[in-house]
């Protein structure tokens, strides 16, 4: 579920007139999910503040970098054992005794799935429907007078065994974490009908009970889920994934015409005297849920993006089959345009700009195309005869930063997506930058690059070496943008979009080893006249002596 989907509040008080307590919480959403953690350090521990910091931060830091074959059940499961093992011998080998010891209570959100886990009395709430219900377990002793004495923290044991649950969640639901300090001052009804006004008030109504006087460390985190998570239910549709595609068969309206790619999976199609086209889903997403989920978010993304930039795209409300279908647009891709026709300056730049625009529009959702060619760039012709692009292929588009994401095609990726590094603003740059380049010169400036292939790079020459017409200023304006360091290529789309629209503030650009000559003409010349003038004084000195 995405971060817009999810209201998420946290707020901690530390007992009686205390300034810091042993509480400690984090809410975060890292990538597709959202994580949120209370624990609470054990007051009979003197580093139970510190085991409770620890613990809060290794699991998030962790959840960052968790290995993406891994399960949401696995990663807290293992998490959870890893941080109790460190904190139990740590303890061991400083005291001899468990002192950094803390409760724990996590929650995951994954698309409309909520998994939690618990390990001491921290809790876990789910309120729905007006009624709050308690969804972890305390580890706590049931005899009278005993109840706040733990059967199980971490940090206390070498071994642990959390308590694990999942649940499906639905819009409007809210989900509280808290420690002891909340739930033995508030009860049921009171968390019921506080809940909706977020954490910092349901621990100042505790607070105020208590005359500001609070007999423990209080803390609360409330994520509210302010809508369902589309993607999930689109996934969970009972659709057909049809095996067998053919000219002139019927799907729900749609005559399919013509199929446009190898894989017999997008079709030119006609519902009454308009022309679309269908892409369907991968025939592996029969079986396998990971493509399945991709084929899912490439239609979601078709769906929710609109910009002149992007056909606009439609998932039928009543489809029996899982498609969804595209405006279909007059022209063709930029790679056969090239074949047989020339790009003007003009046209490049506001190819370029179109580019940009596009890329600036998806980062505003923390997206990439992930795969900017010719090929995914259709050419149009307005009523003036100019031309304009359209950029397609939204199966590419993926969160910027992914590590995992498989989009792009070889010649136009920056060296360093070679080396495994996320998908960034700097190597869509380069792509645009390499885009341009082959527009302009109809060459590539590092050579094709095959896949699977670990390419060298060398430097590029001059995109005017190859196309006369190209200005100084725009020649560093495309030298910048597929410089093989990172560090001197465009770091921001907005950077690049700048020195297209000021060409007089373009400066230079120059191989890092280019030589003087090259780099300033005029310089280099007046160095070696400075020079010849001051050996031909010595000479004129010598002579005379």
């Amino acid at each position: 579920m995405a971060q817009n989907n999810i209201k998420t509040s946290g707020f901690s008080l530390a007992k009686r007139k205390e300034l810091t307590g042993d509480d400690f919480y984090d809410i975060k959403t890292i990538g597709n999910i959202t994580v949120a953690i209370v624990c609470d350090g054990v007051g009979s521990a003197s580093e139970g503040a510190e085991a409770a910091k620890r613990t809060t931060s290794y699991l998030m830091n962790n959840f960052k970098i968790r290995p993406k074959s891994w399960t949401i059940e696995k990663t807290i499961k293992t998490f959870i054992k890893s941080i109790n093992s460190i904190l139990y011998q740590e303890s061991q080998i400083n005291y001899e005794r468990s002192e950094l010891v803390t409760t724990l209570s996590i929650v995951v959100i994954e698309g409309n799935k909520l998994y939690g886990a618990n390990v001491g009395d921290s809790r876990i709430y789910l309120y729905r429907d007006s009624v709050i219900k308690q969804l972890s377990l305390d580890h706590a002793m049931d005899e009278v007078g005993f109840e706040n004495v733990l059967t199980s923290a971490i940090g206390i044991d070498s071994e642990v065994e959390p308590y694990y649950f999942e649940n499906l969640i639905q819009k409007d639901d809210k989900i509280l974490l808290c420690s002891d300090g909340l739930y033995n001052i508030l009860s049921s009804n009171r968390l019921e009908t506080g809940i909706s006004s977020g954490a910092s008030s349901l621990v100042k109504k505790a607070s105020k009970l208590m005359e500001d006087n609070l007999p423990d460390d209080t803390t609360a985190v409330v994520l509210e889920i302010q809508k369902a998570d589309e993607r999930e239910i689109l996934k969970r549709q009972v659709l057909e994934i049809p095996q067998n595609l053919k000219q002139g068969q019927i799907i729900d309206g749609y005559v399919l015409e013509k199929s446009l790619i190898q894989n017999n999976r997008t079709w030119l199609c006609k519902k009454k005297t308009k022309q679309y086209v269908l892409k369907f889903a991968p025939l592996e997403a029969i079986d396998d849920t990971v493509i399945l989920d991709l084929f899912v978010k490439e239609a979601w993304n078709a769906k929710r993006l609109k910009a002149d930039f992007f056909p606009k795209a439609v998932i039928p409300k009543n489809r029996t089959a899982r498609y969804y279908v595209m405006q279909l647009l007059d022209g063709e891709n930029l790679e056969l345009y090239l074949k047989n026709k020339k790009i003007s300056i003009d046209d490049a730049v506001k190819l370029s700009q179109t580019l940009l625009q596009m890329s600036q529009y998806l980062l505003a959702k923390d997206l990439v195309h992930g795969d900017i060619k010719p090929h995914n760039i259709i050419v149009q012709k307005d009523e003036n005869e100019a031309l304009t692009f359209k950029i397609i292929d939204f199966g590419s588009i993926t969160e910027i930063f992914s590590t995992d994401s498989k989009a792009g095609t070889p010649s136009f990726l920056s060296p360093q997506r070679f080396q495994n590094e996320a998908i960034s603003e700097t190597s869509e740059v380069f792509a645009i930058g390499v885009t341009l380049y082959l527009a302009l010169t109809k060459k590539y400036p590092y050579g094709e690059i095959e896949p699977f292939q670990n390419p060298t790079f060398k430097e590029a020459q001059k995109p005017s070496k190859y196309n006369s017409n190209i200005p100084d200023w725009l020649d560093s304006v495309i030298l910048r943008a597929i410089s093989l360091s990172k560090e001197r290529r465009y770091e921001h789309y907005t950077e690049m979009m700048y020195e297209l629209k000021s060409p007089n503030k373009v400066k230079p650009y120059f191989n890092e080893k280019a030589s003087l000559i090259e780099r300033s003409p005029v310089m280099f010349y007046r160095v070696g006249f400075t020079i010849m003038t001051l050996l031909n004084m010595v000479l004129l000195v010598l002579l005379l002596k």
